[in-house]
């Protein structure tokens, strides 16, 4: 945990030749610290205002660099500190001569990350919005970008909140009832009486936790595998989707040796496309590590394209690739109709030679555009915030058999206080969780 009374500097940009490279510092003394080595006066600088000049060594008057300085006051900033941005020229070695001068004067290094924790230790943002701004950091697609975006706009925890608030609702009550029960304002609550507002309760928080599915595919991308027998055109068809010569394509059977892979962003989904070594019996030890692999990418893939030659009939290892997929989401794929055309009764005809594989991709699309309303309304895609509202709906389950058992209601809220602090962890951390200091800032007892 960082020292909050302190001033940070670091590199806001990537240290590299470039045409301007941006050096931020937040703290008390950034102004002050900024104000020894800019030759113009920014004590009196109003925030949100860049000033042009130089920045010198105080020791010796020697200039470093030509700089536009920008400052931002507290508390609208943000850390909600002062901070203040010198950008400089792109170059390496002056960028690093500007940080080591905020250092000798008075800055410290910043941590990793610490510009944002200090925005979520001074109140600005809550945790789910931190954690946000990383996730559109590490964005890999388009949707993954959209569902970051809602989540620095605080569109989870507006999301979490409403049940929180139900929750604690149900739980002061309950403490309410025990502790003051000469208090006549306050609703008395019983078994029976608690019994439908908790399974309300968790019906809508199961409801939350299926649509998180939808939320992490857009985010994360679909695991897709592309399985068949040697030779049926399972590169080419991934070429195809790519749009690039990423698998080597010949006529020799057993060519893909080890797993090839690439990203596609369709309009609906994201794939992360795994082309695998065909699924058979060989005694090349190679191709055989590869066959291997290939069983493990098909163990883990949330979407299976089994890839057929619609111009042989299917033999007994296409039937068996049919067996053992057929739990799996897959789509069934004959390529080669260049040669024929099938009538299928099952099955997307694709040419991968002709470039055709329109019909799969409208297929896919078809498949997964459900999961674009999790673009249109607050949905959890965090994987440690789907974690969180799981183990907050697995309390609540124990709180909902206790109450079927007709166990009293001062060891229900055991349960019902476990589940809020699961709930409430999602968008603050646990230690900063004080539920009596929730519950009795709702009701006036005069005690």
């Amino acid at each position: 945990m960082s020292h909050l009374n302190d001033t940070i500097v670091s590199i806001i940009t990537a240290l590299q030749e470039a045409a301007i490279s941006v050096v931020r510092m937040s703290g008390s003394d950034a102004i002050d610290i900024a104000d020894k080595l800019f030759t113009r006066d920014i004590q009196s600088q109003p925030s949100h205002t860049v000033k042009y000049g130089h920045i010198k060594d105080p020791l010796t008057d020697q200039i470093i660099d030509e700089v536009l300085c920008t400052v931002y006051r507290a508390p609208k900033t943000y850390t909600k500190e002062d901070i203040v941005e010198i950008s400089c020229h792109g170059g390496v070695l002056v960028t690093q001569k500007v940080l080591e001068l905020c250092l000798t004067n008075g800055a410290r290094m910043a941590q990793p990350g610490e510009f944002t924790q200090r925005a979520y230790l001074n109140g600005r943002i809550d945790l789910t919005q931190a954690e946000s701004v990383m996730d559109l950091i590490q964005s890999e697609n388009e949707f993954a970008r959209e569902l970051a975006i809602s989540g620095v706009q605080g569109q989870i925890k507006d999301l979490i909140q409403p049940f929180l608030d139900r929750l604690l609702e149900i739980i002061a009550t309950i403490e309410v009832n025990i502790d003051y029960p000469e208090y006549d304002d306050v609703e008395m609550l019983t078994q029976q009486s608690v019994y439908p507002r908790v399974n309300a309760l968790l019906a809508d928080l199961e409801t939350i936790l299926k649509k998180s599915r939808s939320g992490r595919i857009l985010k994360e991308g679909v695991k897709t595998v592309i399985l068949g027998k040697p030779n049926v055109g399972k590169s080419s068809i991934l070429n195809e989707l790519l749009q690039e010569d990423k698998a080597i394509v010949t006529d020799v059977a057993g060519t893909t040796r080890d797993l090839v892979e690439g990203w596609i962003k369709l309009e609906h989904v994201a794939l992360h496309l795994i082309d695998t070594a065909g699924l058979r019996d060989t005694h090349d030890t190679v191709e055989k590590i590869g066959i291997q692999r290939s069983r493990k990418a098909l163990e883990d893939a949330e979407l299976v394209l089994i890839v057929f030659d619609a111009s042989k009939p299917l033999d007994d290892e296409d039937k068996a690739l049919l067996e053992e997929t057929k739990n799996k989401e897959r789509l069934i794929i004959y390529n080669k109709t260049d040669l024929i055309h099938p009538v299928l009764e099952e099955g997307i005809a694709v040419s991968a030679l002709n470039h055709d594989v329109k019909d799969l991709v409208d297929a896919i699309n078809t498949l997964y555009v459900e999961h674009q309303i999790a673009l249109k309304q607050p949905t959890l895609s965090n994987r440690r915030h789907i974690a969180q509202v799981a183990a907050s709906l697995t309390a609540m389950k124990r709180a909902q058999k206790a109450l079927e058992m007709g166990i009293e209601l001062d060891l229900v809220t055991l349960d019902l206080n476990e589940s809020y602090t699961e709930l409430a962890s999602v968008i603050m951390q646990k230690q900063d969780i004080n539920i009596l200091d929730e519950i009795f800032s709702r009701f006036c007892l005069g005690k």
